[in-house]
């Protein structure tokens, strides 16, 4: 059986954590969203045909998408925050050598290791769990998952700018800059994680899962250019779907799996992240829409003739309207919990995209849909982390995060195709130049609509408020919600205290909870006076390991009927076992 380690943090978590954190999300959205002013610009800027220059978005997108899930189980195991500052590390080496050439291949190496900082946002919300008290994590949790927007809303008008009145390698050299000033603030400010995964790193299960990731989201990002028919495209779906499979029976086989299906097939996680999917188709496609039609020529009839920093101001809104949000979303899901916050967010976005169908005619209205679709995006982002912490073991947080910010990025990438593809099919062949039409706005929109309204289906199926099986309830709530929480896990499980050989509390002392399997199934720090509580997912054997500083470990076997009692269970740092 593997055993877990504990780190103790070596101070407590300040009131900087959350900002910083927050701070890094950003920076991961800034990097994704800097050249979006000159994607039209990229053939000509690195001296290649369009189809070769696209590739400076895929090889972004591929590697995001295979270093999240990696980077999140990388964090359980030996350290959040060194997993976090090791990505922004990586990000911050492609920024730098993309700065340094205009040439495509060395311009696709920096942008592939960009794609690594991706990894940040699972981290920081795994870290924010690990570190902070339950009456904050709800709004902090809520502020890192809308980081990605809020940092893309606010990157992009500055972005154009840069574009406009310098040398476009300055955008790297900037957001290069800004990953050294997170490293930097992460490093003096956000103290290690206590909490470690059983186990060791499954490097076939990474494997596996990067191979399957590339093959299904390589003809998705390239469909348009390959034909959506085409064998090369069809020919990787079926490997992507062999590979995939392969991979879930090995990782079922796998004792420390990269991802546990097993958990991630509970309706609360696995209905979470199909909802997951269709925010973000439905968050990307007003990111494509709103600038085209804001950047048209006024001669076009429906375009709006706007500069491209003005276009940009005007979708700024987007991301500032969904960090007004975070502590919105705090109140309502410390009140309603974060399934009704979800299905609130998502009717939102399906009204302002309703409403956005007949408000494309002027700039202000641009405006207007940008702010009703932040509210809703913002309510609907900041959900899904609430919902998946609350569903899985403390073990498992970053992995989990991480697989749910990947399935956001799928949601991101399917929408990239399939409104490039409407654009493309219904513009106008203007001297030789694609122009799109009001008709294939109007028709993304209603894509857009359809999307989250399939996610609002998905979401109904969400279970309720739900007791914890492995740890508290993670949502924002007030105190005395926490100390109601306390109490509910009191009733099924093992209580007690830590002590010494003296019969003095010890408190801070790592619990870990470990089933039949070998497998964590809970852990907990014990309070000043040496309590702790530890609920149990089912009946069964189990063994709780405890471990502090000064002290030697102790492991006890335990077993639990899964009545609604709490068995106490007194353990004694060095020494044997006190039951009571």
């Amino acid at each position: 059986m593997t055993h877990s380690t504990t780190d103790r943090p070596t101070r407590e978590a300040s009131g900087a954590v959350v900002p910083v954190l927050a701070f890094a999300g950003i920076v991961v959205a800034v990097m994704q969203t800097l050249l979006v002013p000159v994607i039209k610009d990229l053939p000509q800027l690195l001296g290649t045909s369009p189809s070769n220059a696209t590739w400076v978005l895929t090889s972004t997108l591929l590697s995001g998408a295979v270093a999240t899930p990696i980077m999140g189980r990388l964090g359980d195991l030996y350290g959040k925050r060194r997993m976090l500052v090791l990505s922004l590390a990586v990000m911050v080496a492609g920024a730098l050598v993309s700065a340094v050439t205009s040439a495509l291949l060395p311009m696709i190496v920096g942008r592939t290791l960009q794609g690594f900082a991706m990894g940040a946002i699972p981290l920081g919300i795994g870290l924010m769990r690990d570190m902070l008290p339950r009456e904050r994590l709800g709004s902090a949790m809520a502020l890192m998952s809308s980081s990605i927007g809020v940092g893309g809303g606010l990157a992009l008008p500055a972005a154009a700018l840069v574009a406009q009145h310098a040398d476009w390698h300055a955008l790297f050299y900037g957001a290069a800059g800004l990953g050294v000033l997170s490293i930097v603030l992460t490093l003096l400010v956000v103290p290690e994680s206590p909490a470690r995964a059983e186990g060791s790193f499954d490097l076939p299960g990474a494997f596996g899962l990067s191979a399957g990731l590339v093959l299904f989201l390589l003809p998705i990002t390239k469909g348009s250019d390959w034909g959506w028919t085409s064998a090369t495209t069809l020919g990787l779906f079926a490997a992507a779907a062999v590979v995939l499979i392969l991979w879930g029976v090995m990782e079922l086989r796998v004792k420390a799996p990269l991802v546990d299906l097993r958990t991630t097939a509970r309706p609360a996680v696995l209905f979470t992240n199909l909802a997951s999917i269709m925010v973000g188709v439905s968050f990307y496609v007003v990111s494509l829409v709103l600038p085209q039609l804001l950047q048209l020529p006024t001669a076009t009839g429906y375009g709006l003739g706007q500069s491209m920093v003005v276009a940009g101001l005007l979708v700024a809104p987007l991301g500032l309207t969904m960090m007004v949000t975070a502590p919105v979303y705090a109140r309502l899901s410390a009140k309603y919990g974060p399934k009704v916050t979800l299905i609130l967010g998502m009717v939102i976005i399906a009204i302002g995209y309703g409403a956005g169908l007949g408000l494309m005619n002027a700039a202000w209205q641009s405006l207007v849909i940008a702010v009703v679709l932040g509210a809703g995006i913002g309510l609907a982002y900041s959900s899904l982390p609430a919902l998946i912490v609350g569903a899985v073991p403390a073990s498992e947080t970053g992995a989990a995060n991480g697989l749910n910010t990947l399935m956001r990025s799928i949601g991101t990438s399917v929408s990239s195709a399939v409104i490039g593809m409407v654009l493309a099919n219904t513009a106008n062949d203007v001297g030789g130049v694609a122009v799109p039409t009001m008709h294939g706005f109007r028709v993304s929109f209603l894509i857009a609509t359809g999307a989250v309204l399939i996610g609002l289906v998905l979401a109904l199926f969400l279970p309720g408020r739900q007791r914890p099986s492995a740890g508290p309830q993670l949502r924002a709530s007030s105190e005395e919600d926490a100390n109601l929480e306390r109490a509910e896990e009191a009733l099924r499980g093992f209580r007690g205290r830590v002590l010494d050989a003296d019969g003095s509390p010890v408190a801070r002392a790592r619990v870990t909870l470990i089933d039949r399997r070998g497998r964590q199934a809970g852990a907990t720090l014990s309070e000043e006076d040496g309590s702790y509580t530890l609920a149990v997912p089912t009946q069964g054997a189990y063994v709780l390991a405890a471990k502090a500083t000064g002290h030697g470990p102790l492991a006890s076997a335990a077993t639990h009927g899964g009545d609604e009692r709490a068995i106490r269970l007194d353990l004694s740092l060095p020494g044997e076992t006190v039951t009571a």
